[in-house]
């Protein structure tokens, strides 16, 4: 070993140190603290819901085609309302949007709860809720999502999207397996009921944020407001890019509505719940060893590698005559799927100026909202005609196919670095002249 060379055990610290997630956003911003543990208190009471609103209507009306009606109720005020949210969020104090959406959404749950606990309890009611859920929770995210640039250094934001995934891969994982075991001992009512509670303590943690006014002059929420957003979004064909990468993946590689069907076809029943997991499995392991994320700079070629991941993850899924090997591949996907959305974030809230930053997380709550319920849609209809494993591999494969010609016919999406991007300098720039201010009227 020459004098220049660190020792065999330096260079394991140096590997596990750049694996390590980066915790610059928790030191240098409280905010962003609040938010984060807001966001683990509310994630996990989310789930108890998102199990109970099914497993409630399975037992009014035995019905699967019942159970799946909720999707189409809360897929049209999802789009509407994320659109609107998205002026709103460019309009108003940010941080008033989600305390007083997050109440909205708390008192929502407690109808569910006063309905379940009736002595006949009503199937109209939850879905009308749902309906209104989805509606609040489009009015809230583009205001969430646009939040975080507001309260964190500009050279942390991929750092901060990387740990909001790790809360939120976490709680993919243990949450379903929690709910299921409270819904199945305690019954719906006590899960809507500990949903509640956690809408508390999060609303309790969002009230020491500070606020976030609206930028100068900022548009009044219209229509045209709206339309000025969605403009913005094609004009930047960077950012075309990902939205169309992302629709792309999950149309064609989305199969999750066929997993009971792959299962009994693989002669393993067993293990449904893990083929649910086993993405947010991987997409966990990539978020607790994100650090070399912070050190990426071209970020429209790390998704396009992601998303083709994806795609031939999912290939290989529907390829495999194994249980084992197809977990393997799922969670190989999830993982390739958490690094494509660390780079989505990263380009969005690096290089979108903050003026128009609510609408644009409106635009891409659509882009992420519809790619999946269609790629169900397809999933299904396609194993109808081919079979189920065709329908996974053959989707795989035309998502690979699908990103290459659209990374083709975008370069600007290829070519995006951080490091130089004009959008990106733009915005770099009006978040060292925020903090200059802030320092003098702290002075």
């Amino acid at each position: 070993m020459t004098e220049a060379e660190p020792p065999p055990n330096g260079r394991l610290r140096t590997l596990l140190s750049s694996l390590r997630p980066d915790l610059a956003p928790w030191h240098s911003s409280r905010d962003f603290r609040l938010l984060w543990l807001s966001g683990c208190v509310t994630s996990l009471g989310s789930y108890l819901t998102y199990v109970a609103v099914p497993m409630q209507i399975k037992d009014l009306t035995g019905s699967s085609f019942a159970v799946g009606l909720v999707g189409a109720f809360e897929l049209v005020p999802l789009i509407v309302f994320g659109l609107w949210g998205g002026a709103l969020a460019d309009a108003l104090d940010r941080r008033k949007l989600v305390l007083f959406s997050e109440a909205g959404l708390g008192v929502l749950t407690g109808l569910l709860l006063l309905n379940a606990l009736l002595p006949t309890p009503v199937l109209w009611p939850v879905y009308l809720v749902a309906a209104l859920v989805a509606a609040t929770d489009g009015l809230q995210r583009p205001a969430l999502d646009s939040l975080t640039p507001r309260i964190v250094p500009h050279d942390q934001l991929t750092a901060a999207f990387a740990l909001n995934s790790l809360y939120r891969n976490a709680g993919s994982v243990a949450g379903p397996a929690l709910a299921g075991i409270i819904v199945a001992f305690a019954g719906v009512q006590t899960a809507y009921a500990l949903d509640v509670l956690t809408f508390g303590a999060s609303l309790l943690l969002l009230a020491r944020i500070r606020a976030v006014p609206p930028p100068t002059g900022a548009e009044r929420p219209s229509v045209r407001a709206v339309l000025t957003g969605v403009r913005y979004a094609w004009s930047r064909k960077d950012l075309l890019g990902t939205y169309a990468i992302d629709t792309c993946a999950m149309l064609f590689a989305f199969p999750v509505a066929i997993f009971p069907f792959l299962a009994s076809e693989l002669g393993a029943d067993w293990a449904l719940g893990p083929m649910y997991a086993a993405s947010a499995v991987g997409a966990l392991a990539v978020s607790a060893t994100s650090g070399w994320t912070s050190r990426v700079h071209r970020h429209g070629r790390l998704l396009v590698v992601a998303a083709l991941g994806w795609g031939a993850a999912m290939a290989l899924a529907g390829l495999c005559g194994s249980v084992w090997p197809v977990l393997l591949c799922l969670a190989l996907a999830g993982g390739a799927d958490q690094i494509s959305g660390i780079a989505r974030s990263t380009m969005w809230n690096q290089s979108i100026p903050d003026e128009v930053r609510g609408r644009m997380a409106g635009v891409e709550l659509l882009s992420y909202s519809v790619g999946p319920q269609l790629g169900q849609v397809r999933a299904g209809g396609m194993a109808g005609l081919v079979g189920v494993r065709a329908s996974v591999w053959a989707g795989g494969v035309a998502c690979v196919v699908g990103v290459v010609a659209l990374a083709a016919a975008l370069p600007s999406l290829l070519s995006y670095d951080d490091r130089t991007d004009p959008h990106a300098a733009a915005v770099r720039a009006e978040h060292a002249r925020a903090e200059e201010e802030r320092a003098r009227a702290a002075v």
